[in-house]
């Protein structure tokens, strides 16, 4: 008797987890658009020290163990025939194909900046977006962050402490920056971008030029809606949060009104029979909190459940955001929990392989050489 066939369309962070849970209990066929992980997290570390970001998040399929049984197609998801069951895809030689599914996960993500993009890509042209944009910053005097949200907040810190003698500032349009997590968490990081001489400005919010997509690094001037003098860097990067689902795929039947997926309790689709959504995409929460909520274990236990016969769990989200923010200094991982308090992991580097390769992920293989 075959196995159920569960297909994942997006193999980003959370998609990559869910397949690593279901591999041993059914017949897994994972759609990417990058030749491996290629993560959102932590853009301030990525930006500043590429390659140990790369060491953590970005990383080949073929090294996590217990993908090994999975079927991995490198190419775009183009549409979804719900009633028949069957994704369409092109794969990455431009050709059309379909893949027939019992259950279909939707993980496709959202679109965030120049870091974060739906397009399919080789393991060169991943290369050579990340290798640039580090490029840009290495040889900027002055660097300008717009945004008040962990990306902003990480990308000014590792700025400066990866090149103390740049001019460094952070604007932001609240009172305090950081607003979707507990306030004791702005406090603690505020302080440490003082004394790194960062320059914090909050009550300005950027006038986007129009037509821009804030998915490239930019040179001042910028100017202000809030009616502050404009303001000019060598190197701006706009992370202000300007997400947009990955799901012009999907009929709009499914999609809430900002275009996210619709689901319930459960993370099932609503009107869509075995389709389910998590991740960033997913319209969970107003935070759409599934991903930093490790909600990848509990969807693979529903998903199981639902094709056995067993009883569903519901997620239930946290009520801010929580986790890294500014990624490891100094070796060592400061994890803020959804109360603010921060929990540092000192030797980083040794205990990474222990509690994420093994712990969270079942085993990862040594790299390949680059």
């Amino acid at each position: 008797m075959s196995r159920p066939r569960v297909v994942i369309a997006g193999l980003g962070d959370t998609g990559l987890l869910t397949a690593i849970h279901l591999a041993k209990h059914v017949d897994v066929v994972g759609i990417s658009s990058k030749p491996g992980l290629v993560s959102g997290q932590e853009l301030g570390l990525r930006l500043a020290r590429p390659r140990e970001w790369a060491r953590d998040y970005r990383v080949s399929f073929d090294r996590y163990r217990r993908l090994d049984g999975v079927r991995i197609v490198h190419g775009t998801v183009s549409g979804v025939d719900f009633g028949a069951r069957r994704l369409e895809l092109t794969d990455s030689a431009g050709a059309a194909r379909s893949e027939s599914y019992d259950a279909l996960v939707i993980s496709t993500g959202v679109s965030n900046g120049f870091w974060r993009t739906p397009g399919l890509q080789t393991e060169d042209e991943v290369e050579a977006g990340i290798t640039a944009a580090h490029e840009r910053l290495a040889a900027a005097d002055s660097v300008l962050v717009l945004g008040g949200g962990a990306a902003a907040v990480s990308s000014a810190l590792n700025a400066a402490t990866a090149w103390p003698d740049k001019r460094v500032d952070l604007y932001f349009p609240g009172e305090h920056a950081l607003p979707q997590h507990h306030r004791r968490v702005w406090r603690t990081l505020r302080g440490r971008l003082e004394r790194l001489g960062v320059g914090l400005h909050p009550h300005h919010r950027a006038r986007v030029p129009e037509g821009f997509g804030c998915d490239e690094i930019t040179t001042g001037p910028v100017e202000w809606s809030t009616g502050q003098p404009a303001s000019a860097a060598d190197a701006v990067l706009w992370t202000i949060g300007r997400v947009r689902p990955n799901t012009d795929w999907l009929p709009g039947k499914v999609l809430d009104d900002g275009g996210f997926v619709a689901v319930d309790d459960y993370l099932r689709v609503p009107d869509a029979p075995g389709v389910y959504a998590i991740g960033d995409v997913a319209a969970t929460d107003p935070l759409r909190n599934s991903a930093r909520s490790r909600a990848d274990g509990l969807l693979a236990h529903n998903i199981r459940a639902e094709l056995t016969g067993g009883s569903l769990k519901p997620f239930v989200p946290a009520a801010r955001r929580w986790g890294s923010v500014v990624g490891p200094q100094r070796n060592v991982l400061e994890i803020f929990d959804p109360a603010g308090r921060g929990y540092p992991i000192p030797a980083w580097s040794a205990l990474q392989p222990f509690i994420v390769w093994r712990g969270i992920y079942g085993g990862v293989r040594k790299p390949h050489s680059r």
